[in-house]
Protein backbone atom coordinates (compact mmCIF):
# COMPACT_ATOMS: atom_id res chain seq x y z
CA UNK A 1 0.00 0.00 0.00
CA UNK A 2 1.38 2.98 -0.88
CA UNK A 3 -0.08 6.91 -0.04
CA UNK A 4 -1.32 9.63 -2.07
CA UNK A 5 -3.22 13.24 -2.30
CA UNK A 6 -6.26 13.78 -5.23
CA UNK A 7 -7.24 17.29 -5.65
CA UNK A 8 -10.16 18.78 -7.42
CA UNK A 9 -9.52 22.22 -7.98
CA UNK A 10 -13.12 24.16 -7.95
CA UNK A 11 -13.23 27.66 -10.37
CA UNK A 12 -16.10 30.05 -9.82
CA UNK A 13 -17.81 28.50 -12.71
CA UNK A 14 -18.66 25.34 -11.13
CA UNK A 15 -16.30 23.27 -12.74
CA UNK A 16 -13.27 21.15 -11.92
CA UNK A 17 -9.98 21.16 -13.25
CA UNK A 18 -9.56 17.49 -14.44
CA UNK A 19 -6.47 15.37 -15.53
CA UNK A 20 -7.15 13.38 -18.58
CA UNK A 21 -4.19 10.49 -18.18
CA UNK A 22 -3.07 10.13 -22.05
CA UNK A 23 0.43 10.68 -21.63
CA UNK A 24 2.30 8.24 -19.72
CA UNK A 25 2.82 4.54 -20.68
CA UNK A 26 1.18 1.49 -18.43
CA UNK A 27 -0.83 3.88 -16.54
CA UNK A 28 -3.63 2.38 -14.29
CA UNK A 29 -5.25 5.70 -15.36
CA UNK A 30 -4.52 5.43 -19.08
CA UNK A 31 -7.43 7.38 -20.35
CA UNK A 32 -9.21 8.17 -17.09
CA UNK A 33 -10.36 11.46 -16.11
CA UNK A 34 -8.95 12.40 -12.62
CA UNK A 35 -8.34 15.60 -10.21
CA UNK A 36 -4.22 16.50 -9.86
CA UNK A 37 -2.04 14.10 -7.46
CA UNK A 38 0.04 11.95 -6.66
CA UNK A 39 2.42 9.60 -4.52
CA UNK A 40 3.73 10.55 -1.38
CA UNK A 41 7.38 11.26 -1.67
CA UNK A 42 9.66 9.95 1.46
CA UNK A 43 8.95 12.12 4.71
CA UNK A 44 6.22 14.22 3.27
CA UNK A 45 2.86 14.67 5.01
CA UNK A 46 -0.68 14.88 2.74
CA UNK A 47 -0.55 18.83 2.48
CA UNK A 48 3.22 18.54 1.85
CA UNK A 49 2.23 16.46 -1.03
CA UNK A 50 -0.96 17.63 -2.33
CA UNK A 51 1.39 21.14 -2.49
CA UNK A 52 3.75 20.04 -4.17
CA UNK A 53 2.02 17.54 -6.68
CA UNK A 54 -0.55 20.69 -7.78
CA UNK A 55 1.86 22.70 -8.74
CA UNK A 56 3.95 19.89 -10.48
CA UNK A 57 1.16 19.19 -12.42
CA UNK A 58 -0.32 22.53 -12.67
CA UNK A 59 1.88 25.06 -12.07
CA UNK A 60 -0.22 26.54 -9.47
CA UNK A 61 0.38 27.03 -6.16
CA UNK A 62 -2.40 26.30 -4.35
CA UNK A 63 -3.76 29.45 -1.36
CA UNK A 64 -7.12 27.54 -0.11
CA UNK A 65 -7.69 23.85 0.10
CA UNK A 66 -9.40 21.71 2.40
CA UNK A 67 -9.09 18.27 3.20
CA UNK A 68 -12.28 15.68 2.47
CA UNK A 69 -11.34 12.53 3.56
CA UNK A 70 -9.49 9.16 2.85
CA UNK A 71 -9.91 6.84 0.14
CA UNK A 72 -8.67 3.08 0.86
CA UNK A 73 -7.96 1.40 -2.55
CA UNK A 74 -7.84 -2.57 -2.65
CA UNK A 75 -7.75 -4.66 -5.29
CA UNK A 76 -7.35 -8.42 -6.60
CA UNK A 77 -3.80 -7.38 -7.60
CA UNK A 78 -4.17 -5.73 -10.49
CA UNK A 79 -2.16 -2.92 -9.18
CA UNK A 80 -1.01 -1.76 -5.67
CA UNK A 81 -3.50 -0.85 -2.66
CA UNK A 82 -3.38 3.24 -2.15
CA UNK A 83 -4.24 5.16 0.67
CA UNK A 84 -5.48 8.72 -1.01
CA UNK A 85 -6.39 11.62 0.83
CA UNK A 86 -8.94 13.43 -1.37
CA UNK A 87 -8.93 17.39 -0.90
CA UNK A 88 -10.71 20.39 -2.94
CA UNK A 89 -9.34 23.99 -3.51
CA UNK A 90 -10.99 26.87 -4.31
CA UNK A 91 -8.08 29.36 -4.21
CA UNK A 92 -4.74 29.74 -6.24
CA UNK A 93 -1.70 31.62 -7.31
CA UNK A 94 0.10 31.24 -10.98
CA UNK A 95 -0.74 30.80 -14.45
CA UNK A 96 -2.18 26.96 -15.37
CA UNK A 97 0.57 25.28 -17.38
CA UNK A 98 -0.91 23.47 -20.12
CA UNK A 99 2.47 21.00 -20.60
CA UNK A 100 1.66 18.23 -17.41
CA UNK A 101 3.67 15.27 -18.11
CA UNK A 102 0.58 13.25 -16.53
CA UNK A 103 -1.85 14.52 -19.52
CA UNK A 104 -4.09 17.13 -20.66
CA UNK A 105 -5.83 19.77 -18.10
CA UNK A 106 -9.46 20.58 -18.51
CA UNK A 107 -11.96 22.68 -17.30
CA UNK A 108 -15.03 20.69 -17.03
CA UNK A 109 -18.61 21.18 -15.68
CA UNK A 110 -19.13 19.55 -12.46
CA UNK A 111 -22.35 18.12 -13.27
CA UNK A 112 -20.32 16.55 -16.49
CA UNK A 113 -17.80 15.14 -14.70
CA UNK A 114 -19.63 11.31 -14.30
CA UNK A 115 -19.86 11.64 -17.82
CA UNK A 116 -16.40 10.82 -19.13
CA UNK A 117 -14.53 7.31 -18.52
CA UNK A 118 -13.95 7.80 -14.64
CA UNK A 119 -13.57 4.99 -12.39
CA UNK A 120 -16.89 3.63 -10.92
CA UNK A 121 -15.89 4.55 -7.22
CA UNK A 122 -14.72 7.81 -8.04
CA UNK A 123 -18.28 8.63 -8.79
CA UNK A 124 -19.03 7.75 -5.13
CA UNK A 125 -16.64 10.64 -3.55
CA UNK A 126 -17.61 13.03 -6.19
CA UNK A 127 -21.43 12.77 -4.89
CA UNK A 128 -19.26 13.16 -1.55
CA UNK A 129 -18.30 16.63 -2.45
CA UNK A 130 -21.08 17.86 -3.54
CA UNK A 131 -23.39 16.79 -1.21
CA UNK A 132 -20.66 18.90 1.16
CA UNK A 133 -20.28 15.66 3.22
CA UNK A 134 -18.33 15.69 6.14
CA UNK A 135 -14.34 13.99 6.31
CA UNK A 136 -15.18 10.72 5.58
CA UNK A 137 -13.64 7.45 5.16
CA UNK A 138 -14.39 5.38 2.15
CA UNK A 139 -12.64 2.06 1.12
CA UNK A 140 -12.99 0.86 -2.69
CA UNK A 141 -12.55 -2.33 -3.87
CA UNK A 142 -11.79 -3.54 -7.64
CA UNK A 143 -11.19 -7.01 -9.08
CA UNK A 144 -10.68 -6.80 -12.54
CA UNK A 145 -11.17 -3.31 -12.83
CA UNK A 146 -14.38 -3.27 -11.48
CA UNK A 147 -15.96 -2.17 -8.15
CA UNK A 148 -17.08 -4.74 -5.99
CA UNK A 149 -17.14 -3.08 -3.20
CA UNK A 150 -17.42 0.02 -1.26
CA UNK A 151 -17.79 0.89 2.29
CA UNK A 152 -18.77 4.43 3.47
CA UNK A 153 -17.59 5.54 7.49
CA UNK A 154 -17.79 1.58 8.30
CA UNK A 155 -21.18 1.21 6.25
CA UNK A 156 -21.62 -1.05 2.69
CA UNK A 157 -22.51 1.19 -0.12
CA UNK A 158 -24.49 -1.08 -3.04
CA UNK A 159 -22.06 -1.28 -5.95
CA UNK A 160 -22.36 -1.49 -9.81
CA UNK A 161 -25.93 -2.12 -10.91
CA UNK A 162 -27.28 -2.03 -7.35
CA UNK A 163 -28.73 1.67 -6.85
CA UNK A 164 -26.33 4.02 -4.52
CA UNK A 165 -27.90 6.33 -2.13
Amino acid sequence: MFNSTLCYLENDRGEYLMLHRVKKKQDVNQDKWIGVGGKFEDGESPDECLLREVEEETGLTLTSYRFRGVVTFLTDGGWEGEYMYLFTADGWAGELNPDCAEGELEWIPKDQVTRLPIWEGDEIFLDLLAREHPAFLLTLEYAGGRLVRAVLDGKPLPTGEEERP
